[in-house]
């Protein structure tokens, strides 16, 4: 329908007709949700995935990404990356990607803005940290299903700790994405799918640009075959891989790379490793954000009451709730409130007065 200046009013309904005419039968249509947890009324111009990624982007969770770690640990500069541009990397390339293959872009989107949400601050090093400090409280090992992994933890916040504990109420196909987006190709949609390769060509390309910035990695120091097929700067390997992304899905009828490209891929993801990831010069600061995460996890279970009350309330155990809470931490509030914790104030004595 048109209203008087001859705008057109585009419906809910309309929009789920015009996914089918126009998206590839592989892509996942709204109104093919299996819906979301609890039922409630449709929107009369969104669909369910645009309802998804609105809700995402206006979380407390998606703003708390601007900081917190991506790589580099405080680092000296404003054009470093944090969680939050990372995530916006990745729902840009992974449009980029959806788009030319027919895919449903909203979908697509919602699963990318939300698959880092449940990341710890000081980035996977902070990861490790908070599952050490559970292994040691629960007294298993390190491969235990109970300890923290951050997109179990995404999941966790849009389906329990958002929303003072209503969670966002997502569908099922954007928390199927968010939960695999770091399991490969495990998505039950090729969107999923889309989201877990964008991810990688995200932190692997952005990751060498804040290296080169940093002093850490020159474009030299690349190992000049893989730069021989994966171009020589950042804006030449994100094109070339997704446009390798698209060429190869296409021609195989699911989401794939060329064998050339992956391995070009995965060998920068190796050299990575084991030139930044684990480099002393670039991460010196780890260990201390490490014993830092560890020492506030080790308070809060003993002083649970300390904790915000959303943090102290539900049925799950003491290491899981102090989890939730530990990981919600930016980097600075991390630190301030270590500093609080652990570094006596000094004590003034009240006024007297002299007789």
């Amino acid at each position: 329908m048109s209203d008087a200046k001859g705008f057109e009013v585009v419906s809910r309904e309309e929009l789920e007709r015009r996914e089918h005419l126009l998206l590839s039968p592989l892509a996942f249509c709204a109104d093919q949700s299996s819906g979301r947890q609890r039922p409630e009324p449709l929107d009369p111009l969104r669909t369910c995935f645009q309802c998804d990624r609105d809700r995402i982007l206006h979380s407390k969770s998606f703003r708390r990404l601007a900081n917190k770690t991506q790589v580099f640990l405080a680092p000296e500069g404003d054009h470093y990356r944090t969680r939050l541009t990372h995530t916006l990397e990745v729902a840009q390339i992974a449009r980029d990607i959806a788009r030319p293959l027919g895919l449903n872009e909203d979908l697509t989107e919602a699963i990318a803005l939300g698959h880092d949400l449940g990341h710890t601050p000081f980035g996977h090093c902070g990861e490790r940290a908070l599952r050490h400090a559970m292994a040691r409280y629960l007294g298993c090992g390190p491969d235990d299903p109970r300890l923290f992994r951050h997109n179990e933890q995404s999941v966790r916040i849009v389906e329990r700790l958002e929303k003072d504990g209503l969670g966002l109420n997502l569908c099922a196909e954007v928390i199927d994405g968010i939960r695999s987006h770091n399991q490969g190709d495990a998505a039950q949609t090729a969107e999923g799918c889309v989201v877990a390769r964008a991810d990688r060509i995200a932190y692997v390309t952005h990751d060498i640009d804040d290296a080169k910035r940093a002093g850490v990695l020159t474009e030299e120091t690349l190992p000049a075959e893989l730069r021989a097929v994966l171009g020589s700067s950042s804006s030449e390997r994100i094109e070339t891989m997704v446009h390798d992304i698209v060429r190869t899905s296409a021609r195989a009828g699911q989401i794939a790379m060329s064998s050339k490209v992956w391995d070009a891929l995965m060998d920068m993801r190796h050299f990575l490793f084991d030139n930044l990831y684990s480099r002393g010069d670039a991460k010196e600061e780890e260990p201390k954000a490490a014993r830092m995460l560890e020492a506030l996890f080790d308070y809060f279970v003993v002083h649970p009451d300390q904790m915000p009350v959303e943090y102290q309330l539900g049925p799950d155990d003491a290491s899981v709730r102090v989890a939730d809470f530990v990981s919600s931490m930016t980097d600075r509030y991390a630190i301030r409130l270590f500093q609080e914790l652990s570094i006596p104030k000094a004590w003034r004595a009240p006024s007297l007065r002299h007789s």
